[in-house]
């Protein structure tokens, strides 16, 4: 994660979680994250399964000259992407899963611009339809950002991030036939039985 913002909500995102896979939207408090609102923005299913803005930071709706709240969220994106988006978005909802990508915006006078993208999941409940956190934000703030609306964002490397691990079994539990000691499991046998075969 290169920018402060992404740094910033999914470090939030980690500690409201705790043990489980995803926090819930009520988990997450705006005052928590004043710092990096403007960049951060909420996804929500609508009753036929897009994703549209439910909420967009000011600076993200900056970057489109618009505001985005019902936008959907796969507008934003060039033809190429759609495709990997959807898959994307599946995966953040269905599995639980984050992701951070990189991103190529162009202006509306052809000017590019590489921006990172944070996708987080917000565990569902009932039929609550919110269903990630994100930021989207530039990399760098050219003199021309905000002169003209951003269009044809392109997807770049990505890589999913909060995996939760399964426990791993306790290498300490005693066997049958052993005893724990100071963090080991001792198994008599070895030196000691040959000195008992010895002596007899």
């Amino acid at each position: 994660m290169k920018h402060t913002s992404t740094r910033e909500l999914f470090g939030y995102w980690d500690m409201q979680r705790g043990t489980r896979a995803a926090p819930e939207r009520d988990d997450i408090d705006p005052a928590a994250i004043r710092h990096v609102l403007a960049d951060t923005f909420v996804l929500a299913d609508d009753f036929t399964g897009d994703s549209r803005f439910r909420l967009a930071g000011t600076k993200v709706c900056a970057l489109f000259a618009r505001e985005l709240k019902d936008v959907r969220f796969l507008d934003l994106w060039d033809a190429q992407s759609v495709a990997s988006m959807q898959d994307l978005l599946a995966i953040v909802s269905d599995e639980n899963l984050g992701v951070v990508a990189g991103v190529t915006a162009v202006s509306s006078a052809g000017n590019e611009i590489e921006m990172e993208l944070l996708l987080l999941p917000l565990a569902r409940r009932g039929h609550a339809r919110v269903r990630a956190v994100g930021v989207l934000v530039p990399l760098t703030q050219p003199y021309w950002v905000g002169a003209g609306p951003l269009r044809d964002l392109r997807l770049g490397t990505l890589r999913h991030m909060g995996e939760r691990m399964p426990a791993l079994p306790s290498l300490t539990a005693a066997q049958p036939g052993g005893r724990q000691r100071r963090g080991f499991v001792v198994y008599d046998g070895g030196r000691s039985r040959v000195q008992d075969n010895d002596a007899a």
